[in-house]
């Protein structure tokens, strides 16, 4: 077995060194590497390096660089007023480098060559900006470019993201119609300046001058138009330049990196050659350095050993003093805790002092209060009691007197209700009586009825009591007082003898 061991490692080192020499890849930024073959999903590099595994999988290459395209229009394309038009328009397009895009181009353009890619979207956007054209009016096309170019763009790129291609511009060159109705927009712009200035002629003298002036700021205006539109033609005519010499560079870019690449491969198959010729001494070089490895791994495997035992001493030391200081702190927390719940409960205890005494304070106060009431109540029943007493002395002289003393205080609790009334709205209460009479008659009405209940409750009455001190009562004698015993009257004298 120890025999055989060697074999294996050097046959793995061989396959390895193999594997670096033929599965190693490299993608430039403008390319993107399709490596399938062991995966269910094929691994995409842009950028970036890779390993591809030898006689399992396969290495594919896509084209990610601008792909410039001239778009024209196969033959006439009738506008939406029925004007038959020629476009040609200038677009670049490249293949998308987004995921999901990349699987679409790959299953689509795969080995495929930029013309191929070209010739597909070509007739994509050719078709699409027929589309547009039966939309539009001529005149607004070919007032506002950018409008129309940017309407076929919008339309042909969901189809073309269907196969993983990205607009990266769309530009209009031209707009060719067979019939000269371009031409004669201006033409007719022209005419109708002629006409209104022969109109203005025929109407006055007077705006002769203004007419001409007229003419001539629209003849100025259309020779500024001219010339921005020879300006705008010789810029389209500059970037064309400019365009055509960028492909050019594209072109002689993509010779050199051809020759680059045919360098690299003749540089690779010169090393690999050198490493055959190589492997023999790399494997007794291996096997001097399997030698090595075994001295090199005993040494470290001591130091390493001696390291981990001083690390976890150390890592000892630090856990008993960390441990050391949380019983210390939790030792300071809980006597700083006594001394709270003590601090507390003193307070406690002077708080239900306070409150005993407070309460015992009021209980007094309630007592003394409770007296005082009670005190009050005997003197108030005692002067009743006496008062009564004194009633029951009172004869009925003294009764009628304090029953005639109370009399303006009860007039004047009676008409108390007519002195809070703000407003009296008058009615007349019908069988003949008037409603001033009545509120006039109230208090003596009343007053009357309460003289009639004193009558009925105590059997005096206060009138014939009255009526005893008025002059009939004292000359003529003509009273009959009921409710008070009337003193015996005297017997009457005889008649002497003489008379």
């Amino acid at each position: 077995m120890e025999a055989i061991l060697p074999i294996i490692i050097g046959v793995a080192a061989v396959l390895l060194i193999l594997l670096l020499l033929f599965g190693y890849v490299k993608a430039s930024p403008d390319k993107a590497y399709i490596i399938s073959g062991l995966r269910k999903k094929p691994k995409t590099l842009i950028g970036r390096a890779g390993i591809r595994v030898p006689f399992f999988e396969k290495k594919d290459e896509l084209s990610l660089q601008l792909i410039p395209i001239d778009v024209k229009t196969s033959n006439a394309v009738p506008t939406a007023d029925y004007i038959n038009i020629n476009v040609d328009a200038a677009v670049n397009i490249k293949i998308s480098d987004k995921p999901e895009k990349l699987n679409l181009a790959a299953q689509n353009f795969l080995n495929k060559n930029t013309d191929y890619v070209a010739q597909v979207a070509r007739e994509v956007l050719e078709g699409n900006m027929r589309e547009i054209v039966g939309r539009m009016n001529l005149e607004e096309m070919v007032s506002d470019r950018q409008k129309f170019a940017n309407l076929v763009k919008e339309n042909a790129e969901p189809d073309l993201g269907e196969m993983g291609l990205d607009i990266v511009s769309f530009n209009v060159q031209n707009f060719v119609d067979e019939n000269g109705v371009i031409e004669n927009l201006g033409v007719d712009n022209i005419v109708k300046i002629q006409k209104n200035a022969a109109i203005s002629r025929a109407e006055s003298e007077k705006e002769i001058a203004k007419a001409k002036a007229n003419a001539e700021q629209e003849a100025n205006d259309a020779q500024i138009a001219a010339q921005t539109i020879i300006a705008e033609r010789e810029n389209e005519l500059a970037i064309k330049k400019a365009e055509l010499k960028r492909v050019a560079d594209i072109k002689q870019a993509e010779a050199d990196a051809a020759y680059e690449i045919q360098k690299e491969e003749q540089r690779k198959t010169i090393e690999i050659t050198s490493a055959n010729a190589n492997i023999a001494k790399q494997e007794r070089e291996i096997l001097l350095k399997q030698k090595e490895a075994e001295v090199m791994e005993q040494t470290l495997d001591a130091e390493v050993k001696k390291k981990a035992e001083a690390e976890k001493f150390a890592r000892q030391q630090e856990a008993e003093a960390e441990l050391f200081e949380r019983q210390r702190k939790a030792e300071a927390e809980k006597f700083e805790k006594e001394k709270e719940a003590e601090a507390l409960r003193i307070q406690a205890e002077a708080t239900m002092y306070a409150k005993t005494q407070e309460a015992e304070g009021i209980r007094k106060v309630g007592e003394a209060e409770a007296r005082a009431i009670e005190a009050k109540g005997i003197a108030e029943a005692q002067a009743m009691e006496k008062k009564a007493e004194a009633m029951k002395l009172y004869g009925q002289a003294a009764m009628v007197e304090m029953i005639v003393k109370a009399l303006p205080e009860m007039a004047k609790a009676i008409a108390e209700p007519l002195a809070a009334i703000d407003k009296v709205t008058i009615i007349d209460g019908g069988a003949g009586e008037n409603g001033v009479s009545s509120i006039s008659s109230y208090v003596p009405n009343v007053l009357a009825k309460t003289i009639e209940s004193v009558k009925e409750t105590t059997g005096l009455d206060i009138v014939d009591i009255m009526k005893a001190n008025t002059y009939d009562a004292k000359v003529t004698r003509n009273i009959n007082l009921t409710g008070i015993p009337q003193p015996p009257t005297p017997p009457a004298e005889a008649p002497s003898e003489g008379m």
